[in-house]
């Protein structure tokens, strides 16, 4: 009987996680690696997946970098059957990559006479090819690995596939609709693989990440002297516990979902860890 799902002990396992260069999906493998896991870092910078994975093995634990283009199925097997010579099957895969891009983003939250013809990108202005590459970058960049990785799985009991969804996949941020429609696929997807792969030893479940003030996001959520931008005032008056996310924070989720002991019999599920902001109304 498990007693703290902290103390999960995930030792022989092989865990691999995707977009493992960036803040959360680092810390991501540094918890697997904490709990026992030997732990495959991919990223499209293999530099930056290899900084921490080098911090792993400094800490002691068992990590290897690997250059990885999630929308390239044939580099993602490629990857998969190194990690397989490297570590051996893989148990649970982590689908952190993702990601918006400026050219899917309107420059105002509110469409205004006037806009189109305006110097400013409005959402007719919005480039196909951008929003098909966020939306490629996010579904694409979940289904491809889960098609590399999954193979490894059928058959063997206990294995988990964690998808990376968002708050926008409840309710769309402004100025994001590409980013926002896509996770919302994701939690789509995390349900329909929940299914299809429910007799065959596979759970997939989903986090969905509310707001954490990270080097990626810096821009958007602090000005140039520290103080909050006022997206970040919209974004703590609607954060009922009024404070952004600290990154450990996410921790026991990961682990708790992982734990075959505390959560076997969930599948399909995508756990907020967000504050309260999916169940605030503004009121």
């Amino acid at each position: 009987m498990i007693k703290n799902v902290l103390d999960t002990d995930l030792s022989g396992k092989v865990a691999v996680v995707t977009g493992a260069g960036g803040v959360l999906c680092s810390y991501f493998a540094k918890v697997l690696a904490r709990a026992g896991a030997k732990v495959a870092l991919l990223d499209l910078n293999e530099e930056a997946a290899k900084t921490f994975a080098d911090e792993i093995t400094e800490e002691g634990g068992i990590a290897k970098a690997y250059s990885c283009n999630v929308l390239n199925k044939e580099i993602c097997e490629k990857v998969a059957s190194d990690i397989l010579a490297d570590f051996g099957p893989c148990d649970i895969l982590v689908n952190g990559a993702g990601g918006n891009n400026p050219r899917a983003t309107t420059d105002k939250e509110y469409f205004e006479s006037g806009d189109i013809d305006a110097d400013t990108k409005s959402f007719f202005d919005l480039d196909p090819e951008g929003v098909g590459f966020v939306f490629n970058l996010n579904f694409l960049g979940t289904l491809i690995p889960t098609q590399a990785f999954a193979k490894q799985m059928v058959g063997r009991e206990g294995c988990n596939i964690i998808n990376i969804s968002s708050m926008n996949a409840y309710t769309p941020l402004t100025k994001i609709p590409a980013y926002s429609g896509a996770k919302a696929a994701i939690s789509n997807f995390t349900q329909w693989l929940a299914v299809h792969f429910s007799r065959v030893g596979i759970r997939v479940n989903a986090i969905a990440p509310g707001f954490f003030s990270t080097k990626q996001n810096a821009k958007l959520l602090w000005n140039d002297d520290g103080t909050p931008t006022a997206r970040t005032g919209k974004i703590l008056a609607a954060t009922p516990m009024g404070r952004f996310g600290k990154t450990e924070e996410l921790s026991g989720s990961l682990l708790f979902l992982v734990n075959n002991e505390a959560a076997g019999f969930i599948t399909g599920i995508v756990i907020p860890v967000d504050g309260g902001f999916s169940a605030y109304s503004g009121v």
